[in-house]
């Protein structure tokens, strides 16, 4: 059997979809062009809404074919639909694609994420805390410069001082 590379006839890709539709809607709106297996909307781990697209699969491929032919570029819910056949789900990731991946494999990309950001915001404040420290140590060392010229010039100024430095120094 030739089938188009890369295509499933029975799967449908449905795009442009309104908010406010969900698999029933969505399943309502393909039905009367045949026998359908499954509808998914795939939803925004974020949001808990669908990302504006879904997948009719109908039993029959003849059904799929004219589901196709009316529904693209059709309207529902005000929005005008793109409907094309739907590309394997190996493409999409994985062995089996989206629909296979377990529910927790978002939350534990969203824990590694909060984990980076956690030590991110660690190094940042390490880095803070080790330049605010190198500056109050600059300002030390400029601060202590400045009282040896003090003392120096006060020496100059002073008979008495310069005198006793020299003893002092001798």
């Amino acid at each position: 059997m030739a089938m188009m590379q890369g295509v499933q006839k029975n799967t449908l890709y449905v795009g442009g979809l309104a908010e406010e539709v969900n698999e029933s809607i969505l399943h309502a709106a393909f039905i009367p062009f045949g026998d359908i297996k499954d509808v998914k909307t795939p939803l925004d781990q974020a949001t808990q809404k669908h990302r504006s697209f879904g997948f009719v699969t109908f039993l029959e491929r003849e059904d799929a074919s004219s589901a196709m032919d009316n529904m693209d570029g059709a309207e529902l819910y005000g929005r005008v639909l793109t409907v094309n056949y739907a590309l394997p789900e190996k493409i999409k990731g994985g062995e089996q694609g989206w629909a296979a991946q377990p529910i927790w494999a978002d939350a534990d990309t969203w824990f590694e994420r909060q984990q980076q950001e956690e030590d991110m915001r660690r190094l940042e404040a390490e880095n803070k805390a080790a330049m605010l420290a190198a500056e109050e140590l600059h300002r030390k060392q400029v601060a202590e410069e400045r009282e040896g010229e003090k003392e120096e010039s006060e020496i100059k100024d002073d008979p008495m001082a310069r005198a006793e430095a020299e003893v002092v120094g001798n």
